[in-house]
């Protein structure tokens, strides 16, 4: 039997809501831990019926962090379900509309919710160990990162008319050009957002450097790795196909996202509301993998634009060319993948085709029944599968959320940081700090990734006038 059970209720700096449970034996020893995600979000069931063109604005409505990435997944399934193809111009745009995304939410990651742990510590006060004691501790460094996620935000707002939950994104295109005013605006301010970036990799650097032996052990463990890549097998973060590759680094599978449930199936555990997606050929536990951004630096071979492929060959000697095992990587792959955003944005801004007026695609559409689409969400590979009756009305949705692609990941880091760092029956606050930075390195969006796995646990309680319970009723 347990002797002791520690609740960590709420796991703060993350997106959602969660707690964490570790049991300790009777010398203090941690026995086993849990991440409960006890969220829950039916979006997928309440679409039904909706005009599949309603999908864009509607599911971005799960997430005010990454809005734009369920915005566009959403979007090219609507392509796909129509037949068209967007003009270039449009798949440009998107693609700075995403860009702008991905900017916004690495960067206040980074130096907001990680940053502390980092930068003070993670034995420091928790009264100072959040942004403001960084503001503290370094004002000027402080000010930077606002100003670049200002940068990523503003993006979003000039194409999409306002900075969360953008109206951008249509099945074919988008609903308007950009302008030459807002492209000169946006290009003159990069080369400064790519000082703060850097300035960020010599800050993790330092870090990593004082602290090497943490850095490499700290929620360390062999697993699979997914993400997208180009044709050349290329880091892909708006479209491509999908890798998965083994924990030695060798590919296992490269497939379309239409083809998804071919290779990726889903566990159910009884004490969260979030499922386990894993590679369906080696079956659960097993075929377990990680996404986002040290997934998706583990299966790439390589990064198209100069100073974020300078920055991936150092990260690929952390482990003489082997996959990065450590979770606090997961920062170091973040900001290579911020440096690679602001080059990507100012490589688009350079297409003389990126302020061409045509933007919707008006040829002649093929309608399907079905559509599926990925893209890599910040926090990794997002798909969107919908299926359409004979009126384009949602009969089915599915999605597969870059949270849910990590949970077992986030699970395995909790309980492997709990082990190392938690021993009771006296518990300090930064040993439990610590397992919920092994939570943070992936950056966890829980509100997107929940939603129905069958019965939800509901209590109703019935209150007459006077204040008296009159009966009570739960399943």
């Amino acid at each position: 039997m347990t002797a002791q059970k520690i609740t960590i209720e709420p796991v703060t700096r993350i997106e959602g809501h969660a707690r964490i449970t570790i049991h300790l034996d009777d010398s203090g020893a941690v026995e086993r831990s849990f991440l409960h995600v006890d969220e829950f979000r039916g979006l997928e069931k309440f679409s039904e019926g909706r005009p599949h063109f309603e999908m864009p604005q509607i599911t971005q409505r799960i997430c005010g962090i990454c809005p734009v990435s369920h915005h566009l997944a959403s979007a090219k399934s609507c392509d796909a379900i129509m037949g068209v193809e967007p003009p270039r111009a449009a798949l440009l745009l998107r693609e700075l509309l995403h860009m702008g995304q991905f900017v916004q939410s690495h960067g206040m990651h980074f130096f907001y919710l990680a940053g502390p742990d980092l930068v003070l510590g993670f034995d420091a006060d928790p009264a100072v160990r959040n942004v403001f004691g960084l503001i503290e501790a370094d004002p000027q460094l402080a000010l930077k990162a606002v100003g670049l996620r200002r940068f990523g935000q503003q993006i979003i707002e000039r194409l999409g008319g306002k900075r969360v939950h953008p109206n951008f994104a249509v099945p074919g295109g988008v609903n308007a050009p950009l302008s030459i005013q807002d492209r000169d605006a946006i290009s003159g301010e990069i080369e400064t957002q790519i000082g703060t970036a850097l300035e960020g990799v010599g800050l993790l650097n330092g870090w990593v450097e004082k602290n090497r032996d943490l850095a490499l052990r700290f929620a360390s463990f062999p697993s699979n790795y997914m993400g997208m890549v180009d044709a050349a097998g290329r880091l892909a973060l708006y479209d491509g196909e999908i890798r998965i590759c083994d924990p030695a680094g060798r590919r296992l599978e490269q497939f379309h996202p239409r083809d998804y449930l071919d290779h990726v199936a889903e566990h159910v555990e009884p004490w969260s509301f979030l499922k386990f997606p894993h590679y369906r050929k080696q079956g659960w536990p097993q075929g377990s993998y990680r996404v986002g951004p040290l997934g998706r630096l583990n299966v790439i071979d390589a990064i198209p634009t100069p100073l974020a492929q300078e920055e991936f060959k150092r990260f690929r000697q952390i482990a003489d060319g082997r996959p990065v095992e450590g979770s606090l990587f997961y920062h170091y792959a973040r900001l290579i993948e911020l440096i690679y955003a602001l080059e990507r944005i100012d490589q688009l801004l350079a297409e003389p085709e990126i302020l061409a007026l045509d933007t919707r695609a008006c040829g002649p559409a093929e309608p399907r029944c079905r559509g599926i689409a990925a893209i890599e969400a910040p926090r990794g590979t997002l798909v969107h599968d919908y299926s359409v009756d004979a009126n384009g009305l949602i009969a089915r949705a599915n999605l597969i959320v870059a949270t849910g692609h990590n949970n077992w990941a986030m699970n395995r880091a909790v309980e492997s940081v709990a082990k190392s760092f938690v021993h009771g029956p006296a518990v300090a606050e930064g040993m439990l700090n610590r397992v919920e930075a092994a939570v943070r390195c992936y950056d966890p969006c829980f509100s997107c990734s929940t939603h129905a796995i069958g019965r939800m646990p509901l209590e109703l309680t019935l209150i007459g006038p006077d204040g008296r319970v009159l009966g009570r009723l739960a399943r």
